[in-house]
């Protein structure tokens, strides 16, 4: 077996344990930066160190001497405007910030070996256009990205048989923990390109306690955008024992804040309600340390941008950050310049609004009264 969990030849076995989750009686934890630690410490396996949780140089956390507590450094309260119109700004320059690791790829040999030609034949023949320093080479295999045995298994028993334009690029790219901004229409396999390195990012993370907020954030303009993310996050943490929960407007606020305060590792939201619970204490983002906005065109035409905004103010400014959308507008690309410092640019497909002809698109034109039972 490799001693490196990297290795493409053999992937290294890793225990189905843990994955970033601890129970609520761990308080305290040190995580170590060895290239080995896939196969020499399990999946989420830790040691204690000390009092506080700062104990290491790979800390996914705040070192804050005012101390925030278990539900964060939130304001209080709500009301008036948008969600989130008192939640206050964090002076991130009053904090120490405890690095933490973001760079987990080990190139295969046979991606070393790619030649400059053969890459751009594979963008050529996929209609990729990629801008920014230093990019690694796509991977053509599941095997060629270096993923721990226990995530490859999960994608061949998810049923997946090939890797798409997307995954092939965005792997490489999100596990090195370069920030990147991905253009491609929907229904083109981004959903597992970002969901698998995240689930990798959190190995390098203190496990998730009760009362933490979530160390991944996922944000979706819609609620069934959101809820079809959890699916995906839900069916690919089984395999790790991590805990994912999804938080939307439009369903009761109680159960998702109790999934939120049992400690959750994966959080996929809507704007609007992940806003509401954190003005009103009831999670907090100060263990984030990878954020996505999906979708993030369509946020903005809902009118989201001052809430991405608030909710970005939250999460530490060195997060690991990626975003997507379906077009290349003025807006998106100020986001990306404020949120995603030195990001990769990557456009998949034309750029060209055009609908995805993968997705059969059905529409029936009935009365207010019959609705319900269509739905049904």
């Amino acid at each position: 077996m490799a001693d490196s969990w990297g290795s493409t030849t053999e992937v290294s076995s890793s225990s189905a344990a843990g994955w970033g989750e601890a129970s609520s009686t761990t308080t305290t934890t040190t995580m170590t930066t060895n290239g080995d630690a896939w196969s020499a410490g399990g999946w989420g396996e830790t040691t204690s160190a000390g009092s506080g949780w700062g104990a290491t140089e790979n800390a996914s956390i705040v070192a804050d001497p005012t101390g925030w507590g278990g539900t964060g450094f939130n304001g209080s309260g709500g009301g008036g405007g948008f969600a989130g119109n008192r939640l206050k700004q964090v002076d991130w320059n009053a904090h120490t910030l405890i690095p933490f690791q973001k760079d987990f790829y080990v190139e295969a040999p046979s991606v070393a070996g790619r030649s400059l030609t053969d890459v751009a034949e594979f963008y050529a023949k996929n209609q990729i256009t990629i801008k920014g320093e230093n990019c690694p080479k796509p991977v053509i295999t599941f095997a060629e990205a270096g993923f721990p045995e226990i995530v490859y298994r999960a994608i061949q028993e998810s049923g997946y048989a090939a890797l798409t334009a997307i995954q092939s690029i965005e792997w490489p790219i999100a596990l090195k923990g370069r920030n990147m901004v991905g253009i491609a229409r929907t229904g083109s396999g981004k959903t597992i390109s970002f969901l698998l390195p995240a689930m990798v990012h959190l190995k390098a993370q203190p496990p998730v306690v009760k009362g933490d907020g979530p160390a991944i954030l996922v944000l979706a303009p819609t609620r069934e955008l959101a809820l079809q993310c959890h699916e995906v996050a839900k069916q690919f943490g089984e395999y790790a024992g991590l805990r994912c929960t999804c938080v939307y407007g439009g369903a009761p606020k109680y159960p998702q804040v109790a999934e939120l305060e049992k400690g959750v590792a994966i959080c996929i939201a809507t704007p609007g309600r992940l806003l509401d619970l954190l003005e009103s204490n009831r999670t907090s983002l100060r263990r984030c340390t990878y954020a996505v906005l999906d979708e993030a065109d369509r946020m903005l035409d809902m009118g989201f941008e001052p809430q991405i905004r608030k909710i970005m103010e939250q999460i530490r400014p060195d997060r690991h950050g990626l975003m997507w959308s379906a077009t290349w507008l003025m807006e998106i690309r100020r986001l990306a310049e404020e949120f995603l410092k030195g990001y990769v640019h990557a456009t998949i497909g034309s750029l060209n609004l055009c609908a995805n002809t993968k997705i059969t698109q059905r529409v029936a034109v009935i009365s207010e009264y019959d609705k319900m039972n269509k739905l049904e």
